[in-house]
């Protein structure tokens, strides 16, 4: 499920089958079974509604919970892109030969930070977190020079600002897998499949014919399609845009 979710194309093509199926079940095998009577329409029809009505409500909260989920990671992209522009600038209170090397390090680690952002293949993403995570040790240890040889308030606050940038990182990275959770997957496929038997069950006349029966089932694939698009960083059309690491990167390469 984890694999369908990170790829929402290939979530909604699988959500789609399965729901035409189970209206297809519903109107052609589950009536062959138990046949509705006239004087029980009225009640299938209250618990088609609410079954729906659940479904839509469950999507409405999961659409939610998607849509904060990106907005933060594109907060925290932001905060990231704050954290190293300062800590940039404030290496110019160092002597010299430090603060070029933290300069160098700061621009290094904003490139990696941004092809973060950018990149979607596994090995090249693997790459890139090593790198990064040597160049975080780099800048730790610049940082930890600065600390011991100006023992000031000045080094304090270069070694906060580099703790800032290290944080940030983790903040993002943080966000980044941090998913609707399964379990509400899980709960939304299964009212959703029953709320297509029912639908198939229930049609009546050419409803079970034709294109009118993926009207249902492409509606709630295309929803939660767009839920696991929003809620996958690295997945589907819906990414966080590192703007302001690339207007960093252009300021500080500059």
């Amino acid at each position: 499920m984890t694999v369908l979710v990170d790829h929402p194309e290939g979530l909604f093509v699988v959500l789609l089958a399965l729901f035409i199926g189970a209206v297809a079940c519903g109107a052609h095998v589950l009536r062959r079974f138990a046949v509705l009577p006239p004087e029980d329409r009225e009640d299938f029809n209250i618990i088609q509604t609410s079954t729906l009505t659940l479904l839509a409500l469950l999507v409405g909260f999961s659409l939610s919970m998607a849509v904060n989920r990106y907005d933060l990671r594109k907060t925290l992209e932001e905060s990231e892109a704050n954290a190293i522009g300062t800590e940039y600038a404030r290496a110019d209170l160092v002597d010299a030969a430090t603060g070029a090397k933290i300069k160098s390090a700061l621009l290094r680690y904003t490139k990696l930070r941004l092809a973060n952002y950018t990149t979607r293949a596994p090995d090249a993403l693997a790459t890139i977190v090593r790198d990064t995570s040597n160049v975080e040790t780099e800048l730790w240890q610049l940082a930890t020079q600065v600390a011991k040889d100006q023992p000031t308030p000045i080094g304090a606050l270069v070694v906060a600002g580099m703790n800032d940038v290290l944080n940030s990182q983790d903040y993002s990275e943080a966000a980044r897998i941090n998913h609707i959770p399964l379990g509400a997957w899980y709960l939304m496929i299964i009212i959703a499949l029953l709320g297509c038997v029912m639908q198939g069950y229930g049609a009546k006349g050419k409803l079970t014919k034709g294109l009118l029966i993926t009207i249902l089932p492409a509606t709630v694939a295309l929803s939660l399609a767009l839920i696991a698009d929003i809620d996958s960083p690295k997945g589907g059309l819906i990414r966080v845009e590192p703007r302001d690491l690339t207007r960093l990167l252009q300021s500080i390469g500059a």
